[in-house]
This record gives structure tokens, sequence and C-alpha cells, in this order.
């Protein structure tokens, strides 16, 4: 992937754990390393068709004086969430912040910290079978989008399909969400727990009735091990409205453990 880099913008600012430097304030160096697409650019000569590099750097000089923290880590952390969040290019970026006035009593060049942050993509099915469906998914949406560091940018088509385990229950509206975040997968999963929660879903059936039920079924080609966040979802292949909902958004997306294409287990599973 091509980059853009900005190399030790010099920022007077305040942060430090020691009351002296929120108060003095000190000399920190920043760099920057984009990761993105040029090439539109390099063939159009166009500005719109990539970062404008003054702005940027004035834009995180703005950003890093506006708190005070204690770490360079914090401060790092922060620079990096605004461009990802501001702009609509990086797909990835890595941020240095050096302090060269370090107030630690050695001759040393500079203390630094580097993060490296991402935008994510991951699928999100959405299942719902109590109160106003349709509402229901909605509101989800909307609460996603709301959150600050997910947005849904692709949704599939809704279907009505029969429940599976509990039987005596209402029909489901059933979906899928691509959504791209910047959030870990055990992050994310708590976001739709709490999402879920606000929804008012209760659990008190397994697979019973419910007002909203969001899984991560895929995130980029990522295979956990944790219980929290079982990806991909093990179950995703036997069900039915999961995979043609996924379907109409990623056909040829392809599963990272069976090696497969959507499209192909689709029709695997019909086959059955």
């Amino acid at each position: 992937m091509d980059k853009i880099y900005i190399e030790d913008l010099e920022v007077y600012a305040f942060h430090g754990v020691n009351e002296e430097e929120k108060r003095m304030g000190q000399k920190f160096l920043i760099s920057v390393e984009l990761f993105l697409d040029l090439s539109q650019a390099g063939k159009s000569d166009d500005l719109t068709k990539t970062v404008n590099y003054g702005q940027l750097c004035c834009d995180i000089e703005e950003e890093f004086k506006n708190e005070k923290y204690d770490l360079i880590e914090k401060s790092a952390e922060e620079i990096a969430k605004y461009i990802l969040l501001n702009y609509d290019l990086p797909q990835r970026v890595k941020v240095i912040v050096k302090k060269p006035w370090a107030p630690i009593g050695k001759p040393i060049k500079y203390a630094a910290v580097e993060v490296d942050r991402a935008w994510h993509k991951a699928y999100i099915a959405v299942g719902s079978n109590l109160g106003s469906k349709e509402e229901n998914i909605k509101q989800a949406i909307n609460k996603i989008n709301e959150s600050g560091l997910t947005k849904v940018t692709k949704q599939s088509n809704i279907y009505e399909t029969a429940p599976v385990g509990y039987l005596d229950q209402d029909n489901f509206f059933n979906g899928v969400f691509e959504v791209k975040t910047l959030l870990e997968p055990r992050e994310l999963m708590k976001l739709l727990l709490k999402i879920e929660k606000d929804l008012k879903r209760e659990r008190i059936i397994k697979w019973g009735p419910r007002t909203m039920d969001l899984d991560i079924i895929l995130y980029d080609d990522c295979v956990t091990n944790f219980e929290e966040a079982i990806i991909p979802h093990p179950r995703m292949h036997e069900r039915m409205f999961v995979l043609e909902p996924l379907c109409d958004i990623a056909p040829y997306l392809m599963h990272p453990v069976l090696n497969k294409r959507i499209y192909q287990l689709k029709e695997e599973l019909k086959g059955k």
C-alpha cells in the first residue's frame, strides 16, 4: 500500500505525569505514516484524491493541544484515532510521539512511543422476532453508527426465517451488516452486547425469542481462540439465514477456516 509521511512535526503542548509539565508545557515531535491508495492522485494530479498534508499538520497540532494527558501513549492513541475518523482515505496509520525534554535526569535524545492502528472490516449477523422487528434492526444500525468507532458500510436485504432450536416462537427478521471498526474483536463484541441490552434483549430461553441478536460472524481474516467472541462464528456455514444475507453483500468473501467463498457455502447448504 502507498504511504504519506510526516516526520517530526514540532508541537508545544502540556502533556505529562508531573504537574510542572502540564503547567509549563514542553516540546513534542510527532511523526505520522499514512497507509492509503495514491494511484488516483498520481494519475489525476488532483489534491482531492489524496490527503492534504499541510491541513493534516494543522489538524494534528490542534488535536494534540486540545487536551492534557499524563501519558504520551494516550496522546498517540488519540492522534491515530482522530486521523482515521476524520480522514476518509487512510486505512491504517502509524503515529510516533517523541518527548525530547522528558524529565528523567539522563542524557537521552528523546523518549517516544509508537502506535499502529487500522480500520478493520467485520460482518455482523442481526436477528429480531419480538416487537417491531424492522424498527429494532434500524435502531441497531443507528446505535452502531452512534458508537463513534464503528460504522455500518453495507446492509443486506432482510429475510423472514423460521426459528431454529426453540420452535415455539415467532419468525425472525434476519440480515447481515458489513462494518468498518477501530475496535478489536472483544471490544466489538462488548459493544454489540450493550446494544442488545439497550434494545431490551432478555436471555431467558436458549435460542428463544429476542428483540435483538447481534453476532460477529467474520472479522478480517481473524481466527480467534477466546470464548467471548469465537470468530469465524462456528455455526455460520450451517445457517441459511446467515449465508443468504451475507451473499447479498459479500458473495466472494473467503471463509478463513473452511477456505471456501460464501456463495459456495450457501450452495453446499442448499444441496443438503
